[in-house]
């Protein structure tokens, strides 16, 4: 119940802003639950599309600090402990078929697409196909638990 209280003070309280700054947060490697907050939020009241809209932006721009995190500090170091042969052949295998498993990873609300994040960013993945790829699943999956989430508030009385 308290767990309840406080989601509902924070989403009265920052709204939209505050959803942006924790998807964000989300999109690292911090676990705030970022599926369970849309659907608090819509909830309590907030526009489902907008803020749909609003967490898949700031969960991928958190997704894009994981990856370039990983891309700047610790590609170097694999590359030392693997060696540069076999670092190309993973970083060759991934860009073949590791888009796939991300996409998936991506419409899945329970998966950890944000360690996926950190994965291609070690190898060095295409930035326009990982934004593309980290944005439109999660705008998919955050827009079905959005309007869930109103559905579920107009249901039990909280809108």
């Amino acid at each position: 119940m308290q767990l309840f209280l406080e989601s509902k003070n924070f989403v009265r309280e920052y709204e939209f802003v505050g959803v942006f700054f924790a998807t964000i947060l989300a999109g690292t490697v911090v676990p705030l639950g970022s599926p369970a907050l849309v659907v608090a939020a819509a909830s309590f009241g907030l526009d489902p599309a907008l803020l749909a809209l609003t967490a898949a932006v700031g969960f991928t721009i958190g997704m894009t600090i994981n990856y370039f995190l990983a891309c700047n500090l610790g590609r170097p170091f694999l590359v030392k402990k693997m060696g540069v042969e076999e670092f190309e052949a993973v970083t060759a295998l991934w860009n073949r078929w590791g888009w796939i498993l991300y996409v998936v990873f991506g419409a899945i609300p329970i998966l950890p697409v944000e360690l996926l994040a950190l994965v291609c960013g070690l190898l060095k993945a295409r930035i326009q196909t990982f934004l593309v790829l980290s944005f439109m699943p999660r705008l998919a999956v955050f827009t079905v638990l959005a309007y869930l989430g109103e559905a579920l508030g107009e249901w039990i009385g909280l809108i």
